[in-house]
Formats: C-alpha cells, structure tokens, sequence
C-alpha cells in the first residue's frame, strides 16, 4: 500500500535559550544554555529552564489571565509555525486543519495557583474561579489554540508523558494519512515550572539537579551529573502531504519516514534499555533504513545517574557498528521540558540537513565511561560527511517509549 508522503512545512518553537527555530539553533551550536534562577513556592531558590516569549504577539492581556500558560505557549508556537509555513491565519481551511498536541501533565499548574489563592480567603470555596474547569481539562492547550485560531477541526491533546512531544508528531502523521485533515498543527508543550509539585517531587526521587552555575547544571553522560532541570517549552509543526505542500510551493524540512511506540511494563520509573532499544530497532525497520543510514540520534537523556546508563545500553545495541552515526542530546542546553522535550530537540536538529553541521552535548567535563558511545559529539559541534536521516528518542515515566525518524526530503 502507497501511503501519503507527510512532510514538514513549519517550525514554532519557544525553548529556555531562544524563540525561534534560528535563535534556538545559533544557542545550540555557540554552547548557551538557557538555565536560570527560579523561586518556587514553598521551596525557596531553585533553577528551571524559563521561556521569555512575548505572550500578548498573538494573544491580549485578558485572554493571557483567563488561559494557562501551556495554552499561551501552544499559542505562540502555532501562529509561528504558520508563518513559518507560509500559511496566514486567515487562509487555513479550519474545518480541515487539525491540532495535536502533547503533554506529561496538565491542570497541576492552575490547581495548585487556585489553593494557594484560596487559602488567602480561609479556604472559602465561594472565591474559587469559574475558570478553573477549562484551564485544568488535559484538552485544554490544543482548545485554547482552536480558539485562538478559529480552527472547527479536530483539537485535543496527547498524554505520554515525555514520549509526548514525538506522540503529538506521530499522531499527527496518522490523521493526515487516514485524510481525516488536510493540515496538521502538531508537536509538544509543556508548563510544568510554574507547580512546586514535579519540583518536590523529583527532589525526594534524589533526581532534581543542582549546580552553582545554573547553566551547568544539566549534564546528560557526565560523570558528575546529579538530576533533572526541569523546564517549560514548546514546539509546535506543521505537516502536510507531500502533494498539498508541493502544491503551494512550501518549503519542505524533512519527511517523517518511521517511528515506532512501546512500553516497558517493568517499572513506574527506571527505563527499561531493551525495551528501548526494540523501539528504535522497529523505527528504523518501518523507515526502511538499515542503522548506519541514521547520521544523528538525538537521545533523550535526562542526566539522571541510572537513566543515561539504561539508554546508551539500549543505543550500543542497535548502533554497534555505524561510523557516519552521530549522538547527541539537547536537555544539556534548555533541561528537561518534559512534553515539549522530544519536539524542542527535534526542531534544534532539523537545520542540519541543510548545514551539515551537529550540535553537541554540553557540560560533559568528564565523561561517564558506562555512557561512553561511538560518534557521541561532546562540547563543540561536529561537521559530518552527510546527514540523510535524524532519529529522535523521547521516553517517559510508566514505560511509555517513543521514536521518530525524519529523512530528508528528496522529491
């Protein structure tokens, strides 16, 4: 069966270290991460990942206050990738046009805002917001942007915890495939700094980094990794078939070729590496690529202790003998920004097709040998021979794994 060639047509993004596809690459590839300070309630002085977009470029104040801020970021990311596109607002067929949108968590933020103000009023319900049943449904950030857009199509979100940013992606890719819409709005966003929940959290895990330079902090693969930063974000897509995109003419990033989705069912935490590694092997089988045609993984390494040792065991078994392969790993730059991860490090790698040029991993001062890799790019970027295919790793909590191939577009 001939299936509907999907491409990429347009790229939103706000990441910690840039507002913009150009922005966040030029970041990635000068070594500026996006690291900060941040007061979390109850918890005093911590460091987060924080996006400074311009909420009110497509949004006014009163719709900034009513929504969330992963409906904002959705937002924001989505007339962007429209620009990007070359598609006006005006134009898009709405009734045609889907939103999918990935998420790890939603509603936390606004519950949490909610009793925190209540408890200024001794907890009298009567001062309860009646906006909190919209901003706190998990549909709520692709709902916002329908509103936003005027789109009448399908919109709702993904929850896969971080695998989300790759879900939104894939599930994308299957609606246009099934012609259930004509144009995909699609990717991952995330809220998460703005509830002292996942900080508490990952801090009694023993998983919650630290540093005392903030833009350190984050260290996938070295030795003196000690957690997570966690971080907001979000990057958001377009996708069309290769025939309506060659059609009007669109400036084409890639074609999505394969990826593939599976669980550990083995523990609520702790990855499972061949478990991973069967995703990646069956991405790799569905694109009809052998493992030496990948010239960049991009892994999803969080700088946890255990958690890096797991995936670079899973990578060893698939890549064993691939030298044109590269590895590298985005949260070194912007942390952990849970369901906007996989999509945020998708887009900081698209530019290489064009540019030939591969971003490295910071912070590894000093490589973890159990995390040692063949073709791993460390501190500074590498040019590479030829960059035909990206895989993309995103794995989240409860065993969710998920894996995304991009080609390059040859017509």
């Amino acid at each position: 069966m001939n299936l509907p060639r999907i491409v990429i047509t347009g790229v939103g993004l706000t990441a910690p270290n840039g507002n913009s596809l150009a922005e966040f690459r030029a970041n990635l590839l000068a070594g500026v991460g996006g690291i900060e300070p941040l007061e979390v309630r109850y918890m005093g002085p911590l460091i987060a990942g924080v996006c400074h977009y311009d909420p009110l470029k497509y949004q006014k104040k009163k719709e900034v206050r009513v929504g969330t801020r992963a409906g904002s970021i959705s937002i924001y990311c989505a007339h962007e990738a429209l620009a990007d596109a070359g598609i006006p607002v005006e134009s898009v067929a709405k009734d045609r046009t889907g939103i999918y949108i990935g998420i790890t968590e939603h509603g936390n933020v606004e519950t949490e805002n909610e009793i925190y103000s209540l408890s200024k009023y001794n907890y009298d319900t009567k001062f309860w917001s009646h906006y909190h049943n919209p901003r706190t449904v998990a549909n709520n950030p692709a709902g916002e942007t329908s509103l936003n857009l005027g789109v009448t199509g399908p919109a709702y979100t993904i929850g896969a915890a971080c695998a989300a940013g790759n879900m939104g992606l894939i599930h994308a890719a299957q609606m246009l495939r099934l012609g259930e819409v004509d144009l995909a709005i699609c990717g991952g966003v995330s809220e998460s700094i703005h509830t002292f929940g996942i900080f508490a959290a990952f801090k009694s895990q023993n998983a919650l980094a630290s540093h005392s330079d903030p833009k350190k902090a984050s260290r996938p693969f070295d030795l003196a990794r000690n957690g997570i930063v966690i971080s907001e974000g979000g990057a958001l897509y377009t996708l069309e078939r290769l025939d309506d995109a060659l059609k009007r003419g669109a400036k084409i990033y890639g074609e999505i070729s394969g990826y593939h989705v599976n669980s550990d069912a083995s523990d609520y935490v702790l990855p499972n590496p061949e478990r991973q590694a069967e995703c990646v092997a069956a991405s790799i089988r569905r694109a009809g690529l052998r493992p030496s045609d990948i010239h960049i993984v991009n892994t999803h390494a969080t700088a946890t202790p255990l958690g890096d040792v797991q995936e670079a065991d899973g990578l060893r078994t698939v890549f064993q003998d691939c030298p044109d392969t590269y590895i590298n790993n985005t949260k070194s730059f912007i942390g952990h920004a849970m369901g906007a991860a996989g999509a945020l490090e998708l887009a900081g790698n698209l530019p290489s097709f064009d540019d030939l040029v591969v971003h490295p991993t910071i912070n590894v001062d000093n490589l973890d040998p159990k995390c040692a890799l063949p073709g791993l790019v460390i501190n500074a970027p590498v040019k590479a021979k030829r960059v035909d295919a990206i895989l993309n790793n995103s794995f989240g909590m409860l065993g969710i794994n998920s894996t995304l191939i991009i080609k390059r577009y040859v017509a």
